[in-house]
């Protein structure tokens, strides 16, 4: 009784944390409309669709996500999108990126080690799998999704002009394209005080444009310290899971950012919670309707 009640507390949590995001995307939405950001709109509706997508792996999949987890995804979608890109926490924010690539690491390597550990315990499985095993998917599940990810990067900067890999200015190069001997022997230039690019606008005119003490890297050294990070956070729950499958009740935590499938009995309350809802709505669109003047 007394984990029913925690659980209910718990889901209403999460249901508040769900609201309260979707009204700020909802209400950033109508702002961008309004001054004409449309890209900042499109960026508010990917966050509108995405932010659904829990809710149906949990009704549609039957995965039970836990509600920390579900509320961290929550988070984390609004954190990327809506204040990263749309308000530029990336610019404003120093290391904001590299956080959220550490958690998308931590996640990931949670949700494949979950998937991974389901599969072990069914009888589907013949042979069950080693916990170092088991935690070595995890990590490579984790950064499959990394790499996929900066592939979507690099794709949505080289054929829509974005900086979703955020560019760098270095103080030194080290090139053998810059050896005139044509010799496979780096030539390093240090504390580079300014860099200048001749580009030509529209109209024809020459442009002029000047880097400071530096170099503009363009998303080399960003995609390698997303995936860095990334590794990060996979291994610390590659790590957390291994210790979980070898002793689940110690580190039973690890639980908190697990799917799990439902078991028929959840499956079925589920059910009966969105007829449930369906009916209160049609019975208060019922209601409306036999009574307009309200």
């Amino acid at each position: 009784m007394e984990n029913t009640t925690k659980n209910k507390i718990r889901k209403r949590r999460d249901i508040t944390v769900y609201v309260v995001l979707r009204a700020f995307v909802i209400f950033t939405l109508i702002m961008q409309i309004i001054h004409g950001n449309f890209e900042n709109v499109f960026f508010c509706v990917l966050t509108l669709a995405l932010l659904v997508l829990p809710i149906i792996i949990d009704h549609k999949l039957n995965i039970k996500l836990p509600t920390l987890l579900e509320s961290i995804i929550f988070i984390f979608i609004f954190a990327a999108e809506i204040l990263g890109e749309v308000y530029n926490f990336y610019g404003y924010v120093k290391n904001w990126d590299t956080i959220l690539h550490t958690i998308n690491g931590f996640l990931c390597a949670a949700i494949g080690f979950s998937l991974v550990d389901i599969l072990n315990q069914s009888s589907i499985i013949k042979d069950k799998l080693s916990p170092v095993f088991v935690a070595l998917v995890a990590f490579c599940v984790s950064m499959t999704i990394g790499v996929l990810w900066e592939f979507i990067e690099f794709g949505m900067d080289s054929f829509t002009k974005t900086d979703m890999q955020k560019d760098t200015v270095i103080p030194l190069v080290s090139s053998v394209s810059l050896n005139e001997e044509n010799k496979n022997k780096a030539v390093i230039l240090k504390n580079i005080e300014k860099t200048e690019i001749y580009s030509i606008d529209n109209d024809g005119n020459e442009v002029v444009t000047t880097i400071d003490y530096g170099y503009l890297d363009t998303g080399l050294i960003d995609t390698m310290e997303d995936l860095f990070v990334n590794f990060v956070g996979a291994v610390v729950f590659s790590v957390l899971g291994l210790l979980y499958i070898k002793n689940r009740d110690k580190y039973k935590f690890a639980e908190n950012f697990m799917p799990t499938k439902k078991t028929p009995e959840e499956i079925e309350a589920s059910k009966k919670a969105i007829e449930e809802f369906k009916n209160k709505k049609n019975r208060r669109k019922m209601k409306s309707e036999d009574n307009p003047e309200q």
